[in-house]
Order: structure tokens, then sequence, then C-alpha cells
């Protein structure tokens, strides 16, 4: 079961690895209107202006860089070295980015692979 985990974990970070020029944007629902800076405090006991960006480091995910523009998210992820294998971790930044965008981790993938189409 470890074993899964890691495999899990593990491709999680290589989906989000690079620098600026691989940054995600997630854009927030229509009609959603989160604190993302309130959800930052809540997830990953974080603080800072989210519309400036905010840059910060998280066990097992790696440095994480969020900036809320307009409608939405742009995240950027750096992974960590040694990679723990925690499934709660990546469950935490799912349920956040649920709460951040409106949208579930199948309607994020949709539209990540519609971007990549055209």
């Amino acid at each position: 079961m470890l074993r899964i985990i890691q495999k899990l974990i593990t491709s999680f970070l290589i989906s989000y690895y690079g620098a600026g020029e691989n940054m995600r944007i997630y854009p927030i629902k229509k009609g959603h209107n989160p604190d993302v800076g309130a959800l930052l405090s809540k997830y990953f006991g974080i603080q800072g202006d989210v519309e400036t960006g905010v840059e910060f480091e998280v066990d097992g995910i790696g440095k994480i860089y969020v900036k809320q523009e307009k409608k939405s998210l742009h995240v950027n992820i750096e992974p960590p070295k040694k990679i723990c294998g925690d499934y709660d971790i990546i469950k935490k930044w799912n349920n956040f980015l649920f709460e951040a965008t409106g949208r579930t981790t199948r309607e994020r993938k949709k539209i990540m692979s519609k971007e990549i189409m055209t």
C-alpha cells in the first residue's frame, strides 16, 4: 500500500515540476468568490497577500508559489528533493484547490487537457 501511495505522490510531483514557464493557471468557476488568503491560512497556516503572490513550502509537496489574478489562480510548484509517502498531503492540496477554484479534480484536469489541445 505504501508503494502505491509513493507512486501517486511521485507522479503528482512530476506533473507539477518546473519553473516559471510551467506555471499552472486554474480558472475560478463563475460565481465562485473564494478568499484564497483565508484558505491558505486554513490549509497550510500561511499568511500573505495572494494578489502580489505568496511563496511557501509544504512537506511532501515542495516549494509552492500562489498568486490570484482576477478570476484565476496561478500556481507553481518545485518538488522537494526527498519524497515522503503521505496520501493526506495530496488530499489536503486537492481540497484546497477545490475550495479556491470551485472545481473538482476531474473538472480541473478536463480544462487543462482542453488548453493543451488548443
